[in-house]
């Protein structure tokens, strides 16, 4: 019997077939999902109602693995969950066999081949670099040094108007009280030369826009997290009849997701000059408001976009003077609730609830302008299902191909080998072909943006 290194051990995981090498597991285990292509075997596995992802690496990689990944999650980092280590395999003849890292699947992900695979404007590259760039602030924040930063590395779920990246690999990361400078610069330039890698690729394979050039889109990376970091953690000097600067300042990180623990202000001697400095800076700001006025729990800019409907609806009620707490109440029992209850079960699948109402938030009001009148709730719930959702890929659990004409995987189990044709002019992701209208993204990392708003 092998071992099971695990801190929430799960019994099903026991009678798999771990005396077999993962590219011999019976199909009957397997899902085939999509997923990034891995230095490693990679395969999904069924176990009961879930579905996990299990790789086979060697037993100390494994296990440092496990344990950064329990040490992120611990962080409320965005990351895999890690489940066990399987240890201690050998197969028939008594050969021993690698180890496998067991982690769950994250539901309504996909990683970048498959979202370019299925055609991306020039915007939603940017989106999906926005989302990078926040992930490897927000690790190198809590001193996590990644060392092999990839969009490979990265899973994607859509959030709202924007992504939200999550790590999947940490298997040469380390983690520090803190990073310094140098730390922190090298993490960017791995990270630089792999997404060149990666976007020269995609180019190659006539995935990537003839719009984006790969050393642009790297530049690009590397000035946005630059920015980002000056914000998170910068020092700011004004004059001391200035002071509301300093809520300014706390009002632009809540913008872009983030909450000030600990502020350091210091002032001159003659109290002519104020300089603040954020010490602790947490993410999730708008997704724990959320929480603890709702109990969702959902991405950052899906929490921005519920909260701003929430105000909203406080609006429309007339109950700007009621505790928040109970309008709150009243917008999940009268809004978000009716909306994905109406959606049919066979459809949920698509998007996660949130993204839903999201995306009929957006519908209404494209209906709203159409139709000159303020169309219900409801009736663009049901528009948004009937001309949108539909038609969407399912993103929950699928193994269909990607869209129609799309590239066939050699092996749907492990995209690693490649496709069975190479030819075909790039398939379209419904998602995006219906958003003609969509507004320009928000740019969560502009910051001349935020500096000018008044905040």
């Amino acid at each position: 019997m092998p071992r099971i290194l695990s801190a929430k051990p799960d019994s099903r995981l026991i009678p798999l077939p771990w005396s077999l090498p993962l590219t011999d597991w019976p199909t009957e285990h397997l899902v085939a999902l999509p997923r990034g292509i891995s230095r490693h075997v990679v395969r999904f596995i069924k176990v009961g109602n879930d579905v996990y992802a299990a790789k086979e690496v060697i037993e100390a990689a494994a296990v440092h693995e496990y344990r950064m990944l329990q040490e992120l999650t611990r962080e409320d980092t965005p990351v895999v969950e890690p489940l066990a280590v399987i240890t201690g395999r050998r197969d028939d003849a008594g050969e021993p066999l690698m180890p496998v890292l067991i982690t769950r699947h994250l539901d309504f992900s996909l990683p970048y081949r498959s979202l370019f695979s299925q055609g991306v404007r020039p915007d939603t590259v940017n989106r999906l670099l926005d989302a990078m760039v926040v992930l490897l602030a927000r690790l190198h924040l809590i001193g996590f040094l990644w060392l092999d930063v990839s969009l490979s590395n990265i899973l994607f779920r859509r959030d709202a108007g924007e992504f939200a990246a999550y790590l999947v690999d940490a298997e040469t990361a380390e983690m520090h009280p803190s990073l310094t400078d140098g730390q922190r610069a090298h993490d960017l330039q791995i990270a630089t030369t792999n997404l060149f890698g990666e976007f020269s690729d995609l180019e190659a394979g006539q995935l990537l826009d003839e719009s984006l050039d790969p050393l642009a889109l790297v530049e690009t990376i590397t000035s946005r997290y630059r920015d980002l970091w000056a914000e998170l953690t910068g020092a700011e000097e004004f004059p001391g009849t200035e002071l509301d600067r300093i809520e300014s300042r706390v009002r632009r990180l809540n913008a872009l997701g983030f909450d000030v623990a600990e502020l350091d202000i210091t002032t001159s001697p003659d109290g002519s000059q104020v300089t603040i400095q954020p010490k602790v800076v947490d993410a999730g700001h708008h997704t724990r408001r959320l929480l603890r006025l709702t109990g969702l729990d959902v991405e950052e800019n899906q929490a921005r976009r519920l909260l701003n409907d929430l105000d909203t609806f406080r609006f429309r009620t007339n109950q700007q003077h009621v505790d928040e707490a109970l309008v709150a109440h009243q917008w999940l029992t009268q809004s978000f609730e009716p909306v994905t209850q109406a959606v049919p079960v066979h459809l949920r699948g698509k998007r996660d609830a949130a993204q839903i109402f999201h995306e009929v938030l957006d519908y209404r009001w494209y209906a709203s302008q159409r139709e000159h009148r303020d169309v219900p709730l409801l009736d663009a719930a049901w528009g948004y299902i009937h001309d949108v959702l539909e038609g969407l890929p399912d993103e929950e659990m699928d193994s269909r191909p990607l869209a129609e004409g799309a590239r066939q995987l050699a092996n749907p189990f492990d995209p690693s080998q490649g496709f069975m044709d190479d030819e075909g002019e790039m398939p379209e992701d419904p998602w995006e072909a219906a958003a003609e209208e969509e507004p320009e993204p928000t740019g969560v990392l502009d910051m001349a943006a935020l500096r000018r708003r008044k905040v």
